[in-house]
């Protein structure tokens, strides 16, 4: 089974709220969770960027698999009838 918009979607949406969310938090972090604001920025770049590189990933190819669904492998070998 091939990769379709709507499984890309589904990767794609979480993986960018999340990261956002965790980019939110590193930009305003106060008090003693400072501390962490790296992990925070590492964390949401690393989400946004592997969701923005699912939508790079190739497609399946579907007119391929249309033909051959319509045409039969015995109607592909005759020669074309003529007309009387």
């Amino acid at each position: 089974m091939g990769l379709n918009r709507t499984a890309k979607g589904i990767v794609l949406v979480p993986s960018l709220l999340l990261g956002g969310a965790f980019l939110a938090t590193g930009a305003w972090v106060d008090g003693p969770a400072a501390a962490n604001r790296g992990l925070a920025l590492s964390l949401g770049a690393v989400l946004i960027g592997a969701g923005l590189l699912t939508q790079l990933l190739p497609e399946a190819v579907e007119e391929a698999v249309e033909e051959a669904v319509d045409e039969p492998a015995h109607e592909k070998d005759k020669p074309p009838r003529r007309r009387r």
